[in-house]
């Protein structure tokens, strides 16, 4: 990570594509956790808090992008406030041909 930064480079989120998106949230999400992890040996260690701060900035876009485009994949990410209906489970699971 460059020293310096405030904000993560939300352009590296690679969008439009649903599978390279779906694994890049699965690589983003591992980070967090494992930084997580890191953090609970080391809470002051501050590099390791930016880096969390900027893996789960770029991990809740790259989830916010890929509800939009496909549908959520986190209960948080769903958003059917303008729905009349719950859809949820009425998308594709990947087993089912969601992930073409």
């Amino acid at each position: 990570m460059r020293q310096g930064r405030a904000e993560p480079d939300l352009s590296s989120v690679p969008t439009g594509n649903q599978k390279r998106l779906f694994c890049y949230i699965n690589e983003i999400s591992f980070a967090v956790y494992e930084t997580l992890l890191f953090l609970d040996t080391h809470p002051f260690d501050q590099d390791a808090l930016q880096y969390f701060r900027t893996c789960s900035t770029l991990r809740n876009y790259a989830l916010e992008e890929y509800a939009k485009a496909y549908g959520p994949l986190t209960i948080d990410t769903a958003n059917d406030a303008q729905s009349r209906s719950w859809q949820w489970m009425a998308q594709p699971w990947p087993w089912e041909g969601g992930m073409a």
